[in-house]
């Protein structure tokens, strides 16, 4: 029995280390628990804490090396809403403003100097240095104005789809044939038509551009009718004597690519082509591919000789700005951002808005000024006195 009972003892003994065991795991388990919260929320606070750094870094790498920080609506002008600002265009000592029904040129303090009833149903606006075309896209009429007033208004026989003027005045207008691929239509600094040329094998016309003297006007084609696409450059002699004009067949160029000329442009008497990708030349009376590397061209401007090409890598990449000189060579070539905005030249200087950041360069690539404004920027240009003029969301807005 006493044995027995000493069995018993020792069982009971052995139990009691049990009961101690299932009271540490359980309290093991709770700090475990606590720990895990615990790293759970410090991860979540490092994870928030690097995602504002890397906004805040991200922004004050874009403000990083401006000249000034501009609040825009301290600026000289007007302010408008946003649906007026679309409408308005910077040009000469003001701007103009283009609606459906009317064309009106403004001054900065939004004060009407003239107006000319239109009917429009898409108006669209170009300037060519101190000369306004105003046309209805796909319409049937367009409009040629200055700082003074308007020059005239002329109908067309076929839609508009896109004009081009030179530094005389002249104007070529691109329209849609209803039995041919289109027209481009000729028209002196008065008005009146000098000459037309329908394209019935050469394909649809796309762009045009006049040399710096206007005695040469070259346009692009492209034919889509064959079984590969086909482009072609057409240039047409101008040239004025007592009795009228002459106009021409001057040159013809191709090449063997499908490829589509989008935009051509001459940099004194070399004339230019530019596809999506890549810039081709007249040399040696052959138009040629030049050795540059641009994956997706996004604006070309001529420069006082010099052009400056923005473009990038590819989608979602960011933008740069190569400057290529009367040699052909690239005297700059820089990222400047992601969303270009805006881009207009004048005579020795170039202005781009990007990313809420207005670059001005001179004609050799080097910034002259570099502004970081606070509000988004919809169209720019320059006007009288090298002052830079701005529409943004707020309004009219002026930077010398």
């Amino acid at each position: 029995m006493e044995n027995k009972e000493k069995i018993k003892n020792k069982q009971a003994v052995k139990k009691k280390p049990s009961g101690n065991n299932k009271n540490g795991s359980v309290s093991q388990a709770a700090i475990r628990k606590a720990l895990t919260i615990a790293v759970a929320i410090f991860t979540l606070v490092l994870i928030i804490s690097i995602a504002l750094i890397f906004v805040v870094s991200r922004k004050i790498d874009s403000l990083a090396g401006a000249d000034a920080q501009i609040k825009l609506s301290a600026q000289g002008g007007f302010e408008c809403e946003y649906s007026e600002a679309q409408k308005l265009y910077p040009y000469g000592d003001g701007v103009i403003k283009v609606t459906s029904e009317r064309i009106a040129y403004l001054n900065l303090s939004g004060s009407e100097i003239f107006s000319q009833l239109v009917s429009y149903q898409n108006p669209q606006c170009a300037i060519f240095g101190d000369k306004v075309a105003v046309f209805d896209r796909d319409g049937y009429s367009f409009t040629v104005l200055d700082q003074q007033g308007v020059w005239y208004t002329k109908p067309t026989a076929n839609p508009v789809k896109s004009v081009q003027m030179s530094d005389a005045g002249y104007i070529a207008v691109i329209t849609g044939g209803t039995d041919s691929f289109g027209d481009v239509t000729l028209y002196d600094s008065k008005g009146d038509q000098i000459a037309a040329w329908t394209s019935y094998n050469s394909g649809f016309p796309v762009s045009c551009a006049f040399n710096s003297d206007s005695t040469l006007l070259a346009v692009s084609t492209i034919n889509t009718s064959g079984a590969v696409i086909k482009p072609y450059v057409r240039v047409f002699s101008i040239n004025k004597s007592d009795k009228g004009y002459i106009v021409s067949d001057y040159a013809v160029y191709t090449v063997d690519q499908s490829v589509i000329f989008a935009n051509i442009c001459y940099v004194g008497d070399k004339l230019c082509c530019f596809t999506s990708n890549s810039l081709y030349e007249v040399k040696d009376n052959n138009l040629s591919q030049m050795n540059y590397d641009f994956s997706a061209i996004s604006y070309v401007k001529n420069v006082n000789g010099h052009l400056f090409v923005t473009y990038s890598d590819g989608i979602s990449q960011l933008s740069k700005l190569a400057i290529i000189n009367s040699n052909d060579a690239i005297i700059y070539n820089s990222n400047i951002g992601t969303n270009i905005v805006s881009v207009t030249q004048t005579k020795g200087y170039y202005a781009i808005s990007v990313d809420r950041r207005v670059f001005i360069y001179n004609t050799n690539g080097v910034i002259i000024n570099d502004y970081s404004v606070d509000e988004d920027i919809i169209r720019m240009n320059f006007i009288s006195g090298n002052k830079l003029c701005v529409v943004s969301t707020s309004g009219v807005h002026t930077i010398n």
